[in-house]
């Protein structure tokens, strides 16, 4: 699963027979049915649009794609969020953000041991705390298609979009976001427990925050852009 991470990661458009066969070209060879089970199991899709090879609960709604065209201008205008796998020496955990998309600003996340919705409910409250967004993008995992996630959304006013079917692109910066994450830091340490991973993410995403200059914000912070606009 850590190699999975690694080469998706890097090669995002990976589906399971490309990634089969790079794994099996580095010894030792492995099956199909097993790298499918791992990449399902920890929430991996080949950007590219595909059959849906999953039935959705029946309850859950699946919303449009509402930042197709859209101009977005100001902060709290779009927040997106999104779940990556974080590898451990021995396990991993799943990392879930609130992202204000103007600003690139990191406004809360959270870890979990499982994939359960609990995790991302923690993080949604959290963000909302502090603002709401006008439009809310997510993909369509089961954790933000439930009902209690959508709810709290619809209740504050706040109107959901969600990704097309294998399209991550549609929700590039929080994509970006874990690019930077993993090879800024999580593939130069070695944590050995939850409460390690949950530090050195605190560490970076504070620093993502507030230190970390971005070129597409002319070189400013995601904090500065968030506050104050461009």
């Amino acid at each position: 699963m850590h190699r999975i991470d690694e080469l998706f990661t890097k090669y995002p458009f990976y589906g399971v027979h490309k990634m089969t066969a790079h794994l099996s070209r580095q010894g030792p060879t492995v099956n199909v049915k097993r790298i499918r089970r791992l990449m399902r199991k920890m929430g991996l899709e080949a950007i590219y649009p595909k059959p849906n090879l999953s039935q959705r609960h029946p309850e859950h709604r699946v919303y449009p794609y509402l930042l197709r065209d859209l101009a977005i201008t100001t902060p709290n205008q779009v927040w997106c969020t999104d779940i990556t796998y974080i590898r451990l020496r021995s396990g991993f955990v799943y990392l879930v953000a609130m992202m204000d998309w103007f600003s690139r600003y990191i406004l809360s996340w959270e870890v979990s041991i499982s994939l359960e919705t609990e995790f991302c409910l923690m993080a949604l409250d959290r963000a909302l705390r502090g603002a709401r967004p006008e439009i809310f993008n997510s993909d369509q995992g089961c954790q933000f298609t439930s009902l209690a996630f959508t709810g709290k959304l619809e209740s504050a006013g706040i109107a959901i979009s969600m990704d097309g079917r294998g399209r991550a692109y549609d929700n590039i910066f929080i994509e970006r976001l874990w690019r930077s994450v993993k090879y800024d830091k999580v593939y130069l340490s070695d944590w050995q427990q939850v409460k390690e991973a949950r530090a050195g993410l605190d560490a970076y995403l504070t620093f993502y925050n507030h230190e970390r200059p971005h070129q597409s914000l002319h070189d400013n912070t995601p904090f500065e852009v968030y506050c104050n606009g461009l």
